[in-house]
């Protein structure tokens, strides 16, 4: 018996030693208050929340802006690493846009941060760096997918509704193949389509799109078996004010057999209805159909300034009342959205492109850019794929919602991640 008690005890002695002279990585662990702190904002703590409530952001364009020069900040002005900025905030997730081929003939990028499963590689591998799980948002398109576009990729653009089946699994299963193989990250949610109110990949027929689902959630099932992992599947829809519309939305999946876990929302303030509304429609879907919920994404501006010469989605009449463009109205939005998901039971809540800053404040120099990097919403190039990329193509529309200034430096809005587990006061 003795024998037996000793040999575990061995190892475990020399782990501690190899833990102690740096052989065994150990993951980054920020290190985050626990009581009230002072601060540059003032944050109401968010009672009873979960520790593994997921406190996420969207940074897809980061690594196409970093390629254009552009450089983040602490709040003390040091030149950081964004993934750990974000992390010493308290983020503990990062959600990153898949699209399949979004480059032409030729090379050239279609913009958004030209986001294809080399760009996923890339941010799975700096999170994986600061102890960040993944969440994957596949879009089965070569650029945006969203209510009022859901286009096929160029390569499956002829393709009939089974052949698109056998490519959404495969191009699934490899995807999440690729990323874990590079970079070892823990890939928590997989998101099987993108905003998909009104079709996906080209298929617009409800019972063709609940088709590619199931193909896309058994390529998600068969990689979590594989993995001996628990991954979860979100299915993503918005409009979360139009009245019955998400109670549809899941009582179709749930007829229909859709494998799933989370029903995932975007909800935008200043488009999509009341906090409490949020609060109602998610509590409506994991009490009546038993899956749970999330927003996997939200913004508010915390200036109505523009940075780099692309006018920006959302200005001065959108704004909602007591919540003005400031740091401050930015933090209590967010802080809101943080608590309107909570009181629903829900999951968590994703931050979307929080770095999506400008690239310069030169108009003419800023135009090369976004063309040479993808680091605009749209380059030229992406005119091929999408008539209004053709006429509007640009800059970035989102820089007045970022979590960071103008120049890259960090904004105390960030910190509302940490500062709802136990308030903050403001200076």
């Amino acid at each position: 018996m003795r024998k037996k008690l000793l040999l575990p005890l061995f190892f475990l002695l020399i782990y501690c030693a190899c833990v102690f002279v740096g052989c065994v990585e150990r993951p980054y662990r920020p290190n985050l208050p626990t009581d009230v702190e002072t601060a540059e904002i003032s944050v109401q703590k968010v009672d009873g929340l979960a520790t593994d409530f997921i406190k996420g952001v969207d940074l897809s364009s980061v690594i196409s802006l970093e390629n254009a020069g552009v450089k983040f900040y602490d709040k003390q002005g040091n030149q950081t690493d964004v993934f750990k900025i974000v992390a010493d905030a308290g983020v503990n997730y990062v959600r990153v846009r898949v699209w399949n081929n979004p480059f032409d003939a030729n090379g050239h990028g279609y913009g958004g941060g030209n986001c294809d499963i080399n760009n996923a590689v890339q941010i799975s591998q700096r999170a994986k760096e600061y102890n960040l799980k993944l969440c994957v948002d596949f879009h089965y398109s070569d650029f945006w997918a969203d209510p009022q576009k859901q286009t096929a990729p160029k390569a499956w653009a002829n393709y009939t509704l089974e052949q698109k089946k056998d490519a959404v699994y495969s191009f699934t299963e490899s995807c999440l193949k690729e990323i874990s193989i590079s970079s070892g990250i823990e890939i928590g949610m997989v998101q099987i389509g993108n905003e998909i109110n009104n079709g996906m990949c080209g298929e617009t027929n409800e019972a063709s799109v609940v088709s590619l689902l199931k193909q896309a959630s058994k390529a998600v099932r068969d990689f979590s078996a594989k993995q001996k992992t628990t991954t979860k599947i979100v299915v993503h829809f918005t409009d979360v004010h139009t009245q019955g519309l998400i109670d549809y939305k899941a009582k179709l999946l749930r007829d229909n057999n859709v494998d799933y876990d989370v029903l995932g929302v975007s909800y935008y303030s200043y488009w999509h209805g009341s906090f409490d509304n949020l609060t109602k429609v998610l509590k409506n879907v994991k009490d009546t159909y038993g899956k749970e919920v999330a927003v996997m994404e939200t913004a508010y501006p915390y200036t109505v300034s523009d940075g780099d010469g692309q006018p920006n989605n959302v200005g001065q009449s959108d704004l909602i009342d007591g919540y003005p463009a400031t740091i401050q109205g930015q933090a209590d939005n967010l802080r809101e959205v943080i608590y309107a998901t909570h009181q629903a039971g829900g999951l968590g809540v994703f931050y979307w492109e929080a770095t999506w800053i400008p690239v310069g404040k030169n108009l003419q120099s800023n135009k090369t850019l976004w063309e040479q990097y993808g680091c605009g919403w749209a380059s030229s190039y992406a005119g091929e794929y999408h008539e209004d990329a053709r006429l509007w193509f640009g800059g970035s529309s989102w820089d007045n919602q970022a979590l960071f200034d103008f120049d890259g430096k960090q904004l105390a809005s960030l910190d509302v991640f940490k500062y709802v587990n136990y308030g903050a006061v403001k200076e």
